[in-house]
């Protein structure tokens, strides 16, 4: 489905979404509940009506109503939006008086009980308007009643019952994401593959009269396998440099370009792809530095670069694709690049002299295509006898769009049911509702649609990453969990699975992250241009962004952002933007503003009519990108205004802010009582009493800051580096009932642990959802193997770190075989151990795939070694005391030595040695 066919449909895909029968209920049985009415009846009367809204958006698209019904569709989400301001103020101000008198309760059924006894307050009391509920909650049910009255004499009888959303069984899983996969492609790799080697020649250094590149340009409609087919190739030649076969490319980069590009953005993108090994692109000064710098990693160097999406000039502004290949001309004669395209005509763009050959993306042979639908739309190993012939008829509906194919046979393998495979197929998916897209969508709960519909607010190909996009949508209110013992976030998580398991959500790859020197990779995840294009209509005026190739004219911007925005994000600050446009925009729930240059102060006056122009906002973040350290805001000192404590709305705060920068918090901010995530990013000078934020569930900031007297906060996910001191507000005891606590943990000042009991206050074997630990202590302690023995890990944790630690014993759960511990350990690491004698035995730990020493003093490594028959990667530095190796298990695949004892580390050098006879079976060895 092209983006014209899209937008045809927006409004009513967005209508839709709204007219879903379980939010509105919802609010209504709230609504009508704390007002006293008689909410069973009311329901009655208005659910019949609710639904068949959903029912009859299918058809309103052709209906001569529709210019009265889009209207009519915006006053009801206008209505909507504006009770659930109401009842969310009303949350707050409930939870503020019980919080006040000291008397919160952990039931939220009782907490909900509560409310309609405050409802009977005097407004000046509650500081809510009754009369506003009341009014909001009559707006809602007169334009269900109107809609109902229009909508009955529409004619329905084209919508049979095959057309309704089909509704997935509760108790059934969502079946698991089916592998990518790519098939009747090879011949045209090998094509490309053969054009790129071809001989042009030589390689001599190109001349001014000549460039040193060709281009071919892979063309074809959005969604028909371009880009597929180029990381085929891609693939291909990264292996082929990898193995140093002959001929290869001394380099090999990917760079996605997209509709509107930046220049300096692609820059930089180039730089790192050039880079071996990967590094992130340093800060440059201007564009020209950035340029030559660029010009000097590529000069000499006969390279593939693959350039994906890239677009005619006339289907954007402000391109200029010549200077994006500027610093290219450096490079040998035989260099190329692959293009994909949806237009054969963008390659002229590229500049004159540039020589191209268009190659259109074939299309797919039946078969192949037929063999590519029913890998997505059944589990292997299923009985595929039932669903062929039906298969076979619903892929011919497709086109060959192997996009289709995904998001289509995704959505059937969730529901592998003959009876709904045939009515999929008695349906034309290219003329109801606007395609095989929409259908997927159509086919999504109604909270999966708008957590889809917001994936919009970010730029095309941006990159996503799972956790971060969950907290999102958790703190929107997207997401609503109908079991109250389950976590939200948990049902966020399977609403991104259900998104990534029909393609609406793509692996993207894994991000080249580097702080303080060290790697961190982390999985990303990308919207396909064509879903963004759906994801736009389906949003409609709700989500907006403001790009980079954004520019003033006139004294406005080139694209007028909507009064009814409820959803913002701004790629790069301007105070002038948002002192002109933004302030303006009071339904505002959300301002992301992505970066913050260098050297771009953000305004204190700015940030206090942020939080005074947009009392409304659930998600506040400034420079609000953690996975690349160039969109970090790096002030000296940042100080929050006393004023955020006016948004009693607010869930998500984030200033992240560079390592060197103090961060300054005021008192107020403790009233926010609703706050879910609080995001400091790398600050290291901040101390905080959060005692009162009882909901919330992340807090990111650097190493090294004080947060005290969090034992209240039960809801914690995510929390930094904990340090336990002998000072109030810092014992162990803080978290003992933070049991809700998961991923990576770290506690420091281990060495004020006084005693066994003291440590089993931390309770940490209840804290089953840690899968990373880190035990810290500094300086010696008479107590040290009592406190360790009291921190038994609880059983499923993965990576377990232990620093410093001189005790005189090693803890029952560390060299025992009972049911305690953590028994399904994969990672391990003991540093700067001071222990005379030999290492423990780590007789608990059977499943050990990664061991690393360091630092410590034992003469003897575990003599038992050999029964870890798991055990693949081994790291032993600075241990140099070490003088031989005991028996290694087979399954070892790598072992590293670095600064060892001389003598140890040439034995185990020296053929025929005891030393070297035992690592011989190793594949890698590294020793240094």
């Amino acid at each position: 489905m092209d983006p014209v066919s899209i937008a045809a449909v927006g409004w009513g895909v967005s209508a839709l979404g709204w007219a879903a029968s379980p939010i509105i209920s919802k609010l209504l049985t709230k609504g009508f509940d704390y007002l006293g009415y008689d909410t069973a009846k009311k329901l009655a009367q208005l659910k019949p009506k609710i639904l068949v809204l959903e029912r009859v958006m299918q058809v309103v698209e052709t209906s001569p109503d529709r210019p009265r019904l889009e209207k009519l569709f915006k006053e009801l989400k206008s209505a909507f939006y504006e009770a659930e301001e109401i009842l969310d103020a009303v949350e707050y101000h409930c939870l503020e008086r019980q919080i006040q008198d000291g008397k919160l309760q952990s039931s939220m059924d009782k907490f909900w009980s509560s409310v309609a006894k405050f409802f009977s307050l005097k407004n000046e009391e509650s500081g809510m308007s009754k009369k506003k509920l009341i009014d909001s909650l009559k707006k809602i049910e007169d334009n269900i009643n109107e809609a109902h009255q229009i909508l009955d004499k529409l004619n329905l009888s084209s919508i049979s019952d095959g057309n309704r959303r089909h509704v997935m069984d509760a108790n059934r899983p969502t079946t698991a994401v089916s592998p990518h996969k790519v098939l009747g492609r090879d011949n045209e790799r090998d094509k490309i593959i053969k054009m790129l080697h071809k001989n042009e020649g030589g390689v001599q250094p190109s001349t001014s009269n000549s460039l040193c590149f060709s281009v071919i340009g892979i063309h074809g409609v959005g969604g028909s396998g371009k880009s597929t087919l180029a990381q085929l190739v891609y693939a291909h030649e990264e292996k082929d440099k990898k193995d140093n076969k002959e001929g290869h490319f001394d380099l090999v980069m990917w760079v996605h370009v997209s509709q509107n590009f930046s220049v300096g953005d692609i820059f930089k993108e180039l730089y790192e792809a050039a880079s071996e090994p990967k590094v992130p692109c340093p800060q440059f000064n201007n564009m020209n530095s950035l340029g030559k710098e660029l010009e000097r990693k590529l000069d000499g160097k006969r390279f593939l670069l693959i350039l994906d999406d890239v677009w005619c000039n006339k289907d954007v502004s402000d391109q200029n694709l010549p200077e994006l290949l500027s610093p290219l001309k450096v490079g040998k004669r035989g260099s190329k690049i692959l293009v994909t395209t949806r237009s054969k005509y963008a390659l002229p763009d590229l500049g004159p002299g540039v020589r191209c050959t268009a190659i259109p993306v074939p299309e797919f042979d039946d078969t192949a295509f037929f063999e590519l639908f029913m890998h997505y739309a059944l589990e292997e190993g299923q009985d595929q006898s039932l669903f062929c012939i039906i298969g076979e008829e619903i892929a011919k509906k497709l086109k060959g769009s192997p996009l289709a194919a995904r998001t289509v046979g995704g959505n059937l393998r969730r529901q592998p049911d003959v009876d709904h495979w045939r009515r999929v197929r008695d349906q034309d998916l290219f003329k109801v509702w606007g395609g095989p897209l929409w259908w997927s969508y159509y086919q999504l709960g109604e909270q999966a649609r708008r957590c889809f519909a917001y994936c919009s607010i970010f730029p095309r190909r941006h990159r996503l990453y799972r956790d971060d996009l969950v907290r999102l949508w958790v703190a929107e209110g997207f997401i609503r969990s109908t079991d109250e013992g389950a976590d939200i976030e948990d049902v966020g998580q399977e609403i991104f699975n259900e998104l990534l398991s029909i393609s609406f959500l793509q692996p993207g790859g894994t991000n080249n992250s580097y702080l303080a020197g060290i790697y961190y990779g982390k999985e990303y995840y990308l919207v396909h241009d064509l879903l963004h294009d759906l994801a736009e209509a389906v949003a409609g005026s709700d989500c907006f962004r403001i790009d980079n190739n954004a520019s003033q004219k006139g004294g406005g911007w080139t694209r007028d952002v909507p009064r009814d925005v409820r959803h913002l994000f701004v790629q790069s600050y301007d105070a002038t933007l948002i002192t002109e446009k933004i302030l303006e925009l009071r339904k505002l729930h959300t301002l992301i503003i992505y970066s913050v240059g260098g050297d771009t102060p953000v305004e204190e006056i700015v940030i206090k009519n942020i939080l005074k122009s947009l009392p409304k906002l659930r998600v506040l973040a400034i420079a609000s990108s953690l996975e690349d350290s160039a969109f970090i805001w790096k002030p000296d000192t940042f100080s929050v205004p006393e004023s955020v404590g006016q948004l009693k709305h607010l869930r998500y705060l984030a200033f992240r802010t560079d390592r060197g920068c103090r961060v300054i918090l005021p008192s107020s901010l403790n009233q926010l009582y609703q706050m879910q995530l609080l995001d400091f990013g790398q600050c290291h000078d901040l101390v905080f009493c959060c005692d009162d934020l009882i909901h919330l569930r992340h807090l990111f900031s650097g190493l090294g800051l004080q947060f005290s007297n969090i034992s209240r906060i039960v809801s914690l996910q995510t929390f930094p580096p904990f340090k336990v001191s002998r000072e109030q507000g810092h014992e162990a005891k803080q978290l003992r009932y933070l049991n809700r606590l998961c991923g990576q943990l770290t506690i420091k000042g281990l060495e004020n642990v006084k005693s066994r009991e003291e440590a089993l206050e931390f309770d940490l074997a209840a804290k089953k959802r840690l899968t990373d630990l880190t035990l810290s202590f500094i300086g010696s302690s008479e107590v040290a193997a009592e406190v360790l023995e009291g921190l038994c890990p609880p059983v499923g944790l993965e990576k377990l770190r232990i620093e410093g630690y001189k005790g005189l014993g090693y803890p029952k759960w560390m060299v025992g075989r009972q049911n305690s511990g953590p028994e399904k350990l994969q990672k391990l690491e003991l540093s700067i151990w001071g222990q005379p004698g030999p290492a423990p035995e780590l007789e608990a730990f059977i499943h050990l795939r990664e061991l690393t020493l360091s630092s410590c003093c034992w003469n003897a490594l575990p003599c038992n070694m050999d029964h870890l028959s798991l055990l693949e990667k081994l790291w032993i530095s600075n241990c140099i005391n070490v003088r031989s190796l005991p028996t290694l298990p087979q399954s070892l695949e790598v072992i590293t030595l670095l600064f060892c004892n001389d003598g140890f580390m040439k034995s185990c050098q020296t053929a025929g040695h005891p030393n070297w006879q035992k690592i011989q079976h190793i594949p890698w060895k590294d020793i240094r």
